[in-house]
């Protein structure tokens, strides 16, 4: 498969060296600053960039009739825009806030768990996400995505950040050095507290999540998720 990373930082280069290990070939990398390669070589994008350029990113790929993954969070306000160039261009394009599968599979596990624990209404729900330094955005995507899944079986009306409101979830945010990515979901209770946690060691989980999509979005069409590229039913 001919890969082209829009984006080539940390994560880009994390995704190159796993994808030559998978045989793969990368055509064409490319950060603000500059480019190397032919892009119209190549049969997939692989997008992990910035909030800023994300929807160029994204929209150059489907122009092109070539299909994206784009692993690039803080700018799905636009994520209509794209759907419907995705479906103009009778394009194929992912996103996801998070393409690790543990943390796929996390998204499942808490949607449950919020479910089974929607009748207790002794415990009361809450969000925390630790990240490096250098991450822009809070909350996480990751974050927002655990809790649009627990707002589905909830009373609480929405969630924000670092809230004491008791209709709303509250996500707490935290930025320290040299951490991949803390996840955790806490029920409490007077009683006891309930705790479903995710840890990545590394970005090799985020890297080859995005390799899978890759593979799975290469000659097909339409709009898909995590849970397509995984085999995760509702």
């Amino acid at each position: 498969m001919k890969i082209a990373l829009l984006g080539y930082g940390k994560m880009g280069k994390t995704i190159e060296k796993l994808a030559l290990e998978k045989g793969h070939a990368i055509v064409f990398k490319s950060t603000s600053e500059s480019s190397e390669g032919n892009f119209n070589d190549a049969e997939v994008a692989i997008e992990f960039s910035s909030p800023e350029a994300a929807v160029s990113n994204i929209s150059k790929a489907l122009d092109a009739g070539i299909p994206v993954v784009s692993g690039t969070t803080g700018w799905l306000e636009k994520y209509g825009e794209m759907v419907k160039l995705c479906e103009k261009r009778n394009g194929s394009f992912i996103t996801a806030s998070n393409f690790s599968v543990g943390v796929n599979l996390f998204f499942s596990i808490n949607e449950y768990a919020a479910k089974l624990m929607a009748p207790w209404k002794d415990y009361n729900v809450s969000v925390e996400e630790i990240h490096h330094l250098q991450k822009k955005d809070a909350p996480s995507g990751t974050a927002i995505t655990i809790a649009e899944g627990i707002l589905k079986h909830s009373d609480k009306k929405d969630w924000k950040l670092n809230t004491s409101e008791e209709n709303s979830l509250n996500i707490t945010a935290k930025r320290e050095e040299d951490v991949k990515g803390t996840h955790i979901v806490s029920f409490d209770s007077s009683i006891d507290t309930i705790s479903l946690k995710h840890e990545a060691h590394s970005r090799e989980g985020f890297a080859l999540g995005a390799i899978l999509a890759a593979e799975y979005l290469k000659d097909k069409k339409g709009i898909f998720t995590m849970k397509d590229v995984l085999g995760i039913e509702d």
